[in-house]
Order: structure tokens, then sequence, then C-alpha cells
């Protein structure tokens, strides 16, 4: 699905899985992927496909992935 979103305005918001999952915080944007982090203490980062977004509310932007799939796959080590 390829949504109509500005990107640059999703920079400090939430980033929600399937089942409401956490995802982080944007923190960042490439042309082709959305940056989260995701944690207190020992915060998890992942770099996170856009075609994989389902919605975004303004407030939130909905991704078609579980935090499982997004630790297995997407989680990056910085």
């Amino acid at each position: 699905m390829d949504l109509d979103i500005d990107w640059n305005v999703t920079i400090k918001k939430e980033a929600r899985g399937i089942d409401d999952d956490d995802l982080g915080e944007i923190q960042g944007i490439t042309e082709t992927n959305i940056i989260t982090k995701v944690g207190r203490v020992d915060k998890e980062t992942y770099s996170i496909p856009k075609r994989l977004a389902d919605k975004f509310d303004g407030h939130k932007v909905w991704f078609r992935i579980t935090k499982e799939e997004a630790k297995s796959q997407y989680k990056i080590d910085e």
C-alpha cells in the first residue's frame, strides 16, 4: 500500500504495530524506511520499511508488523 504521508511530520510520533504493539518513537526518515527507538534504558532501534505503513492518524503511524517481526527482521545495531 502506497500511502500519501508527509513523512517529515511523523518525526517524534509513535510507531505502532499489529495489536497496538509499541514500535517506539520515530527518530528519522530515509528514502525507504523510518527509524524508530523504543525503550527507556536499553533502547532498541528499528529501521522499518515505509511500505509496511498502514495509516497515520496525526499522532501515530500504524504498521502491518508485530513487535516480534520488528525485532527479528528490522532491528539494527548502533
